[in-house]
């Protein structure tokens, strides 16, 4: 039974080296271990709140990601339509250019025209003109091949010159 019975003398001296190792400890070790911990939930303290601040910042990168994003959209969707302006006002241009340019085209054919129909116009004139005078030559050589009937004539028309007055 003395195993599980100590003796004073054995329970004393067993306290004793209990209370000197405590004072050590309490002395020396956990000023050491408490300060180890304090270091490190600083560490883990400092850690958390760079973590917290770079989250901060890779949002705060991201929305100026997207912000940067939307303006780079926008100022594409305002090139795109200045583009389609652009491309509308020089179609525009082009239209009415070639518009005028038909109208000016159609309007020297038409005078080009109304000057060949005129000297066509004058051609023939002068055509018929000449064969009418031809023809007449003709018919007055024939009818007034005498001296008779060139008198006859003669005397006809001056008795219509005299008969209109």
């Amino acid at each position: 039974m003395d195993l599980l019975t100590p003796d004073f003398g054995l329970l004393f001296w067993m306290t004793i080296v209990f209370l000197v190792v405590l004072f050590i400890l309490w002395k020396f070790g956990f000023p050491v271990i408490v300060n180890m911990v304090n270091e490190r939930k600083a560490f883990i303290d400092d850690s958390l709140r760079k973590a917290h601040e770079a989250n901060e910042k890779l949002a705060n990168i991201q929305k100026e990601g997207e912000s940067i994003l939307q303006e780079a959209r926008d100022k594409q969707a305002q090139i795109l339509r200045e583009a389609a302006a652009t491309r509308d006002a020089i179609v525009e241009k082009a239209q009415e250019k070639a518009r005028e340019e038909g109208a000016r085209l159609l309007n020297e054919a038409k005078a080009e025209i109304e000057t060949q129909k005129q000297a066509a116009i004058s051609d023939i004139r002068k055509q018929v003109a000449t064969l009418s005078i031809e023809i007449s030559e003709k018919i007055l050589r024939e009818k007034l091949g005498t001296d008779k009937a060139q008198m006859d004539y003669i005397d006809r028309m001056l008795d219509e010159v005299s008969s209109n007055k």
